[in-house]
């Protein structure tokens, strides 16, 4: 078959010089031109994709049934930015934008077709972040106790009654109450969330119920407040714990009664918000001293979720780390690097206060000031400060991927360190019993380690 590359070799170049994965195919499928970002994207080099079933090297759910290229080679028609998910050779998961055509040779004899695909994790980052349109896969986590809470969210999430959702600053309770929205039969409506910590507590009565003209001094006209501006959507009270007792009571009585007295007002309007609050306070504590209603601590704990701190979810900070690294090098247009070993063990020996706020801001700086892989003299200087303070007895760090295997064995042997090895201890923190633990730790050869019996 006469092939798209053969035509003439600066084809072959000014292809390779762009950021646009390009393959063509023969009418049997058969891969006649990969360029060097084809190569990038899949894993699969040209010697090793040239001759093979384009299906054998890009592998996407719609590759048997719904294939867009060989529509495209049926019709003689051009398909334009479809968007699919490829599976790459290392098995991870790639969005693409996919354009698909037939191809021509200069006689307008058909010879085949020609596919280009682009990286798509750069604008599904960046969409995630403006538009919030997290999903319950953007919640990264194995830990037994999160997965739990995980697998009842679906029914939490189609409730009309409120929801609590606890954890320390930084854990991503903003990004689960996205979740709990976007799974909700009120995904079109509007998410309104209000940083109770933020607004001044004269303002704040004024900013949730709003206000009529003449209400005071200044109110010249109506405003809406944001449980009104929520209609028909969500409304999420971040960090709850910080509201004073009578904007409390007046909280209290919205969910009670669905209605409230905007300032200044006569008639009373009327609420259909879902509303979900969060806080990284103790209510049980506030409630003990007299700083938190007990009557709306039960109201919005009907359903309730909490999300531990990254230093209790030690077999969840590998995946983060490797997550965050693949977004933001998707978003700097660049290639992900190796992480080597001497700052896997940093980073893996490190509590995270900031929990996964923190470690994403720690893998972002990583990666703008790192050449070509990320050294321990990449990392923020706090951290080998924190390094030097401490024993570093794990086992050494994977270059390159992390296997599913190894990021067990550095979670189990990082937890039962922080519990001097102790087994009901740990076993309790993983959310798994002591057997399981016992049989984990003989599976990765940690048993004979243990240093104190229980």
């Amino acid at each position: 078959m006469e092939s798209f590359a053969n035509d003439d070799k600066t084809y072959e170049w000014i292809l390779d010089s762009l950021a646009t994965g390009i393959f063509t195919v023969n009418h049997d499928f058969v891969i006649t031109y990969f360029n060097a970002q084809a190569e990038n994207l899949t894993g699969y080099s040209k010697d090793e994709a040239l001759g093979r079933k384009c299906w054998e090297v890009f592998r996407t759910d719609h590759c048997h049934n719904h294939c867009n290229l060989k529509r495209a080679m049926e019709t003689d028609s051009k398909i334009v930015n479809i968007r699919l998910v490829m599976r790459n050779r290392r098995k991870q998961e790639v969005p693409v934008a996919i354009t698909a055509a037939v191809l021509h040779d200069r006689h307008g004899k058909i010879l085949g077709g020609v596919e280009s695909f682009q990286d798509d994790r750069a604008r599904q980052a960046l969409e995630k972040e403006v538009r919030g349109s997290y999903t319950l896969e953007d919640f990264i986590s194995r830990d037994e106790a999160v997965q739990a809470q995980l697998s009842r969210l679906p029914v939490m999430a189609k409730s009309a009654k409120p929801m609590l959702i606890l954890g320390e600053t930084g854990v991503g309770k903003d990004i689960l109450a996205r979740i709990i929205h976007n799974m909700s039969n009120r995904k079109q409506g509007p998410f309104i969330k209000v940083n109770c910590a933020a607004i001044p507590s004269t303002m704040l009565e004024s900013e949730l119920l709003g206000y009529k003209k003449g209400a005071f001094t200044d109110a010249k006209t109506d405003k809406p407040g944001k449980f009104l501006l929520a209609q028909n959507g969500t409304i999420l009270l971040d960090e709850i714990g910080e509201l004073g007792f009578d904007m409390q009571a007046k909280i209290l009585q919205v969910i009670e009664d669905k209605e409230y007295y905007p300032l200044g007002a006569t008639e009373m309007e009327w609420v259909n918000a879902r509303i979900l609050a969060s806080t990284n306070c103790d209510l049980d504590r506030m409630i003990s001293e007299n700083r938190f209603r007990k009557d709306l601590y039960y109201r919005l704990k009907m359903f309730e979720f909490f999300i531990p701190p990254l230093r209790d979810r030690a077999r969840d900070i590998p995946l983060l780390i490797d997550h965050f690294l693949s977004e933001a090098a998707a978003i700097q247009n660049r290639e992900k690097p190796d992480i080597e070993p001497g700052a896997w063990k940093v980073l893996l020996n490190y509590d995270y206060p900031g929990n996964i706020r923190e470690c994403k801001n720690i893998i972002e700086y990583a990666l703008m000031v790192c050449q070509q892989s990320v050294t321990r003299s990449d990392l923020p200087h706090y951290l080998l400060q924190n390094a030097l303070g401490r024993s570093e007895d794990l086992a050494e760090p994977p270059t390159g991927e992390i296997s599913l295997e190894h990021s067990e064995c550095l979670a189990l042997q990082r937890c039962l360190r922080e519990h001097d090895w102790n087994i009901q201890k740990t076993a309790s923190s993983l959310g798994i019993n002591r057997t399981t633990l016992w049989r984990k730790m003989k599976k990765h050869g940690l048993a004979k380690k243990r240093r104190k019996p229980d």
